[in-house]
């Protein structure tokens, strides 16, 4: 069986239902508070030509950066990992060349060197 669902947008200030292409979601912001509003096209006019002067006075807010992203510290304290590496291979351990040493070999290594 088939069903069919339809949806229809209905006028936040009039309640009238919004024919498809005759009107659209409104979002703005007032206070730091956004807000959205389903308007028919005759609506949204009435709301851009209340706003107009105040747009028109307006200015557009300056784009702040936002903070840097806080570096991790790094797991292998200060260890220069090729090194570690190294000595890791020097002692018979296995390891690859990229990527993560194991916690056993970071251990063994800081045994050996203090």
């Amino acid at each position: 069986m088939a069903r069919e669902v339809t949806v229809t947008l209905i006028d936040d200030l009039d309640g009238t239902p919004i024919a498809e292409g005759n009107g659209e979601t409104i979002t703005f912001a007032l206070r730091q508070k956004s807000y959205e509003i389903d308007l028919t096209s005759k609506n949204i006019q009435k709301l851009e030509a209340a706003l107009e002067p105040f747009v028109k006075a307006a200015r557009a807010p300056e784009k702040t950066q936002s903070a840097a992203p806080k570096r991790r510290t790094r797991s292998n304290g200060s260890r220069d990992l090729t090194e570690v590496r190294t000595w890791a291979r020097a002692n018979g351990y296995t390891l690859s060349d990229r990527g993560r040493v194991p916690a056993p070999i970071l251990e063994a290594y800081d045994a050996a060197n203090r």
